[in-house]
């Protein structure tokens, strides 16, 4: 018997997208909004931190990280972008073909880090 392989990915995501996510179970990412024709897991734990931190706190009160497996044969269907420095990396995920990306996740979704500290995407969310 062979295991397939997988690739970690980082999300860094505010607290109405995390709700959706629990909601199933911790096992796929939501459809996107039709002004959000792309969806963008990033490569490194540094840059999804960065952006939790220093864009989702300031647009809603607080930022979470998540960190979950790819099948890595499947993500070899799409080029790695770099958006800026060296460790500015991220996939674009056409929003069409989430529900197939979302098939190919490897186990749960995990939150790893949340800004403020203390944040709770369960009692955010109560408030949008």
């Amino acid at each position: 018997m062979t295991s397939r392989q997988t690739t970690i990915l980082w999300r860094p995501t505010g607290p109405q997208e995390l709700a959706l996510v629990a909601a199933s179970g911790w096992r796929e990412w939501p459809a996107r909004l039709p002004d959000q024709p792309i969806f963008y897991p990033v490569l490194t734990e540094e840059y999804a931190i960065m952006i939790a931190r220093d864009w989702n706190v300031p647009a809603s009160g607080c930022g979470f990280v998540t960190r979950f497996a790819v099948d890595t044969d499947y993500l070899a269907g799409y080029d790695v972008q770099q958006v800026g420095g060296r460790e500015i990396l991220e996939y674009w995920i056409p929003a069409e073909e989430l529900p197939n990306f979302n098939a190919h996740i490897v186990g749960r979704i995990e939150v790893v880090h949340r800004f403020p500290a203390e944040a709770d995407y369960l009692r955010a969310d109560r408030h949008r």
